[in-house]
């Protein structure tokens, strides 16, 4: 019997139907044959009396300490409740289900609290209980140190989690549920014209991760990628097919067309634009970049002249970048409210003018690029935010991503 690794996320166990959905799904797969390890997360969204963030506001309301350790605790407690109420919900459908935390799981994480790193996986209990013909039930976003400390897994942990299991397991899939059919080629709220694809490789839906989808999380990506395993993204609320993120050998190279070269587009807000005139001789280049680094300031788009230097910031990080050149004296300019475009797709390596074919599209309608750089399966721009939507619906037209 082969195990498989399903994975729901807040808005998925959030009410009682849903909570049904996902007991039913575990059924269907038990009856199937197969040996279901379900992963959920923590209950809704901020506001939500168990949401992660919710949690966060209550600690942060007893004062200011920021006490890694603790906040990972109560960080914790989200995850804990979703796989007490689904394991029991299944039980009441006659099904033997058992609830396990992280730490029962066997996930052992080194203590980097808020963002643990995954160390191993011993997962005897979890084999244990499947073997017995149980139903089990992780909680995501969860570890424990070697010192028995509670530790969550960062942002997108629950993601993380399942891959993990999954490579553990030696599942035979790994299947992550959410409120949309799959991945698709640009965000549907602004491109009406956006699909669902059938499939998309590791690297591209890596890309994709990183650069501002929050289909799943590229941690996820990087853990399935390693193991072989594939990645699916499905609706729980629906019954469509959904995507399959497997490797580049098992998906099927279109024949050469310069218009359908991409396979999607991501789009990532609050980006801040920073010019600093600054010769490459002066010895503040160094002191900057080491500033920026002590300051965990992240740098993306780069590019450095003979006499100044381009990069781009995430806004939350703009008043400490200004304050640090500031100290070393240096003149600079922004451009705030920016966005960063990426178009994403494995056949455009070695391809000529398709930087070209971007850079025209984008100039017909006078969209001003700020700055460009590519990869081999990237091409990245910045603009202002006001053209966001322009520019994803030009894009997505002239790489004739609605195909």
């Amino acid at each position: 019997m082969s195990i498989v690794v399903q994975k729901y996320g807040g808005t998925s166990v959030s009410t009682e139907a849903s909570r049904n959905r996902i007991a039913q799904n575990a059924i269907a797969l038990k009856e199937a044959g197969k040996k279901p390890v379900i992963v959920v997360s923590a209950m809704g969204r901020k506001g939500a009396p168990y949401a992660t963030d919710t949690l966060i506001d209550l600690f942060k309301q007893a004062g200011s300490q920021n006490d890694g350790r603790n906040l990972d605790l109560i960080m914790s407690c989200g995850e804990s409740i979703s796989s007490a109420v689904i394991a029991n919900t299944i039980e009441a459908l006659g099904h033997p289900s058992v609830a396990l935390t992280g730490f029962q799981a066997g996930i052992i994480t080194d203590e980097t609290f808020n963002d643990a790193n995954v160390l191993e996986v011993r997962p005897d209990l979890i084999h244990k209980y499947l073997d017995k013909g149980f139903i089990v039930i992780v909680t995501g976003f969860q570890g424990v140190s070697e010192e028995g400390f509670i530790t969550t897994l960062g942002r997108g942990g629950s993601d993380h989690t399942a891959a993990i299991l999954g490579e553990a397991l030696n599942a035979e899939s790994i299947e992550i549920f959410t409120d949309v059919d799959g991945v698709m080629t640009a965000d549907p709220r602004i491109v009406k014209e956006a699909k669902v694809l059938d499939q998309i490789s590791y690297d591209e839906m890596y890309q994709m991760a990183v650069d501002g989808a929050k289909v799943v999380d590229f941690k996820a990506i990087a853990v399935a990628k390693r193991s072989g395993k594939p990645l699916v993204i499905k609706n729980t609320f629906g019954d469509a097919e959904g995507t399959v993120i497997t490797s580049d050998q098992n998906i099927d190279l279109m024949e050469f067309d310069i218009n359908a070269l991409f396979t999607a587009i991501a789009s990532k807000n609050d980006i801040v634009q920073v010019a600093v005139g600054i010769h490459h001789a002066d010895e503040r280049n160094e002191r900057l970049l080491d500033a920026l680094e002590e300051e965990s300031v992240s740098m993306d788009i780069i590019n450095f002249f003979e006499d100044r230097k381009v990069f781009t910031i995430n806004q939350k990080d703009e008043e400490k970048t200004v304050h640090i050149l500031k100290e070393l004296a240096l003149e600079y300019d922004l451009v705030e409210n920016c966005s960063k475009v990426t178009a994403i797709g494995h056949r455009i390596h070695g391809v000529p003018g398709v930087m070209r074919k971007l850079v025209l599209a984008l100039s017909k309608e006078q969209i001003e690029i700020l700055q460009t750089s590519d990869s081999h399966t990237t091409i990245s721009c910045v603009i202002r935010h006001e053209h966001l939507e322009k520019t994803l619906n030009v894009l997505h037209k002239t790489f004739n991503l609605s195909r």
